[in-house]
């Protein structure tokens, strides 16, 4: 059964950049589509998220991110990576990779349609 582990948190300044993994177990992660979704303090996760087809051939960011974000994928080691720049303090959250098999090509931004999910990474961002 596939399992999802996010790494790569962690406390930056206004400005910086990150990036974080998704790294995949007991499966191949290469026929799911996979999205991350950022949950903020006291607050339920986000319902839109920013996904990567199963082939990389279609990304679809949530419009809060556009345009700062970048969603890749490794095949060969099996993660998927968030590239973040730009950060702001807004950004800080616990973000979570998702994966689903049904969606592999369809790239789906919202949280329900995704079956497997990682346990998050923090990301905090403040000056």
């Amino acid at each position: 059964q596939l399992q999802l582990v996010e790494s790569g948190g962690g406390l930056v300044q206004p400005g910086a950049s990150l990036r974080l993994s998704c790294t995949a177990s007991g499966s191949t992660l290469n026929p799911y589509a996979v999205a991350w979704f950022r949950q903020f303090a006291g607050k339920e996760r986000e319902r839109e998220g920013s996904c990567i087809t199963s082939k990389a051939d279609f990304i679809d960011y949530a419009d809060s991110v556009k345009g700062r974000f970048t969603v890749s994928r490794d095949h060969s080691k099996n993660i998927v990576y968030l590239e973040m720049d730009n950060l702001t303090p807004e950004d800080t959250a616990t973000y979570f990779c998702a994966a689903d098999l049904r969606a592999g090509e369809r790239c789906p931004r919202w949280a329900r349609a995704y079956d497997y999910w990682g346990q998050g990474t923090e990301v905090t961002v403040s000056s």
